[in-house]
């Protein structure tokens, strides 16, 4: 048994702290946030026992599982890092090259895993955690053999503890695929909204059609820009490359139609359909 601080309590942090109490994995749970209201309403939920500060939760805590916005990471790290003893930090965010590039000479690197859990909903916010969130997820460690081999077992249990998946990668292969299979469904899924908006403004009556294909489709569009704005900004190189073969998979449909050719749309959208072999 072991204490354990949650940074971030929103539904990353929230959905960790609820499993790891569910499985008695961990004695007490500390929250630390930038936001009372979020650490208050985190204590009501049940999944903090405390709130803290920084330095209360790494007096107090073996494990500090870092699940704030990943502009807010690159900021704590080395902070952390510089404070560490014995403690184990798992960063839990959506990006990895330049936060491992930051502390890469950092003496205590050793205590710090980066893991990122493949989970997640369009929703924000303490009442967005879910206790089995991460069920038959993956669990993508980022260059594992940099942590210290008790920092890693003791991170890789609780991977264990939410019934996940593992993968190993390296920090750029981690950034580019996630630009590739997350970071663009939520781009994309932006703009949908934003062109549906921008017709609502003439035609109001656009919504009363909305089905369950529009609604699968933009979900994504209620994340949190707070959240997604410093990941498209910390993996901008990875996130522009992705839109432009986006767009141009966009203007390959959209010279299929425009030019009458049904034959090539129609061998365009079968192509598509091969998307089938990675999603059942």
């Amino acid at each position: 048994m072991m204490n354990i601080a949650i940074i971030g309590v929103g539904l990353i942090g929230g959905s960790v702290a609820m499993k790891l109490k569910e499985k008695k994995f961990c004695d007490q749970v500390f929250g630390v946030d930038k936001s009372d209201a979020n650490l208050t309403k985190a204590l009501q939920i049940g999944f903090i026992d405390q709130k803290a500060t920084l330095e209360e939760a790494l007096e107090k805590c073996k494990v500090i599982i870092l699940t704030a916005p990943v502009d807010a990471i690159i900021t704590l790290a080395p902070k952390l890092l510089d404070l560490v003893k014995d403690q184990v930090i798992i960063d839990m965010g959506s990006t990895k090259l330049n936060i491992l590039q930051l502390i890469s000479e950092h003496p205590n690197r050793g205590r710090y895993v980066a893991a990122h859990p493949m989970a997640g909903t369009e929703y924000s916010g303490p009442e967005a955690a879910l206790p089995n969130l991460f069920k038959d997820k993956m669990m993508v460690y980022v260059e594992a053999f940099k942590s210290d081999e008790d920092a890693f077992e003791l991170t890789d249990s609780i991977t264990e503890q939410l019934e996940m998946r593992t993968s190993f990668m390296t920090a750029e292969e981690h950034d580019t695929h996630t630009a590739y299979v997350s970071h663009i469904s939520h781009l994309t899924s932006f703009a949908l909204a934003l062109t549906v908006l921008e017709k609502e403004k003439s035609q109001g009556r656009i919504f009363e059609l909305a089905g369950s294909g529009f609604e699968s489709t933009v979900r994504l569009a209620k994340s949190s820009p707070d959240m997604w704005t410093p990941i498209f900004k910390q993996n901008r190189v990875n996130v522009l490359e992705v839109l432009e073969e986006n767009i141009k998979q966009l203007q390959a449909l959209k010279d299929a139609i425009q030019n009458e050719n049904y034959t090539q749309l129609h061998k365009l959208i079968k192509k598509s359909n091969k998307i089938k072999r990675i999603i059942k």
